[in-house]
């Protein structure tokens, strides 16, 4: 992902929390929000504390990023999405992660048809 790709500021998740739409399975929470002008998706990625050390927060990350990069092209490009990793999905693989991130994203209907 590139830097112009992603949400940094906390008002930009702010705002996106709070006009959003959010979707939820049991090991992700989605927040989406449709922005007119916008040429390409923009993604936030929160990991707790609660869930781990630093070093399964960042492979969560990884995971995520790296899923994402993957599904760029039938991601919708006018939203802005913030993703947040529930405590099971420090337990779960690659293969298992990119699963549940599809299933999540296909329910808040943001997933291009093939």
């Amino acid at each position: 992902m590139n830097k112009h790709q992603r949400v940094k500021k906390n008002e930009d998740f702010q705002k996106v929390f709070k006009k959003g739409k959010s979707f939820a399975n049991r090991q992700f929470v989605i927040y989406s929000l449709r922005k007119e002008d916008q040429q390409e998706f923009r993604v936030g990625i929160s990991v707790s504390k609660k869930i781990g050390n630093a070093v399964t927060r960042n492979r969560i990350k990884r995971y995520v990023r790296q899923t994402i990069l993957e599904l760029g092209d039938d991601l919708r490009p006018d939203m802005d999405y913030i993703i947040i990793a529930r405590h099971q999905a420090a337990a779960i693989d690659f293969h298992t992660t990119k699963k549940s991130l599809i299933h999540v994203m296909r329910i808040a209907k943001v997933l291009r048809k093939k």
